[in-house]
């Protein structure tokens, strides 16, 4: 029996976006704390990137990785705040049918890079805590290039299924997504058809990428803590740990919101939906934020170049 009032979205030429559904009052007071922490995010990620291309004393392993994280940072965050801006400032909601695409498959891809590139700060840290007399020799330029190269290709092609998966369902019912960006789950949830192929694969990416880093970053943080208590005295145990800091509180930073964003998109079927919305944008977020500020403020080397940086501009 048809409906009348329903409509042949089957691969729709556009999408709209609702941006934060249930709270469109408040769209511009949520714009403007978004508009701060993408514009922190900015200068924040460029200033270390700047920071380390001036710098000779920090071409080294773990530097080249917060440059791999800053430049995920930028990326990541630039895919999805400049369209929310535009939903929460002009009401500008539609995006193309491959517009919505490509920014899925942008902010998944870099999602799982940003993970990739964490445990390899983790092996950095790993290997300088462990084995520090042969951390020059393990962690050469040649190994840092190919520990880089293997995280994108591994995060690309990870990613690869998710527009085709998109295109493969029929959509019609209607083609507004309540969502401020192209989320994967919260796209095929509009299709008319099983959809459980696309939300199996969220779910093995979510574990085999993301869940296996995070094992390997626990393995890895395991050895450290066993190299670090057989240390002989409390000071040098404090201070070893210290420089693990501010790779601790970036994993923080982006796994647990990460993971919670996943599951209750899933199973919380009872959380409102302006909450999931909220917690899906924090993740895209709030790390590319925090990052930079982490490691400005805690890592000696970067820190110490800030003054200089400004003294130069202020000339």
């Amino acid at each position: 029996m048809s409906d009348s009032n329903t409509t042949n979205f089957t691969n729709p030429s556009t999408f709209i976006l609702m941006g934060i559904p249930g709270l469109e009052m408040d769209h511009v007071w949520i714009s403007i704390s978004f508009c701060t922490m993408y514009t922190i995010a900015i200068l924040g990620n460029f200033t270390i990137l700047f920071i380390v291309k001036t710098e000779q004393s920090l071409h080294g392993p773990m530097y080249y990785f917060l440059c791999m994280l800053a430049v995920t940072d930028l990326v990541l965050s630039t895919a999805t705040v400049p369209k929310m801006l535009s939903i929460f400032w002009f009401n500008s909601r539609e995006i193309d049918f491959s517009a919505c695409l490509t920014q899925m498959y942008f902010v998944h891809c870099f999602t799982a890079m940003e993970s990739g590139i964490l445990v390899a700060l983790a092996l950095d840290r790993y290997v300088a805590i462990c084995d520090p007399l042969r951390h020059s020799t393990i962690l050469t330029n040649s190994v840092v290039a190919k520990v880089g190269l293997a995280v994108v290709l591994r995060c690309g092609i990870s990613a690869l299924p998710y527009p085709f998966l998109v295109r493969l369902w029929p959509y019609c019912r209607t083609n507004v997504i309540p969502h401020s960006f192209c989320d994967h789950i919260a796209v095929v949830n509009l299709a008319c058809a099983d959809i459980r192929l696309s939300s199996y694969y969220g779910l093995f990416v979510l574990f085999s990428v993301i869940g296996l880093d995070a094992f390997f970053i626990t393995v890895s943080y395991i050895q450290i803590l066993r190299t670090i208590f057989s240390l002989p005295t409390k000071d040098a145990r404090l201070k070893t740990f210290g420089t693990c800091g501010s790779h601790l509180c970036c994993i923080l930073s982006f796994y647990l919101p990460e993971f919670f964003s996943s599951l209750t998109h899933r199973f919380g079927h009872k959380v409102p939906l302006h909450v999931l919305v909220l917690i899906a944008n924090m993740y895209l977020l709030v790390p590319p934020m925090l990052h930079p500020i982490i490691y400005g403020v805690r890592t000696k080397q970067i820190r110490g170049r800030l003054p200089k940086l400004f003294s130069r501009k202020g000339n």
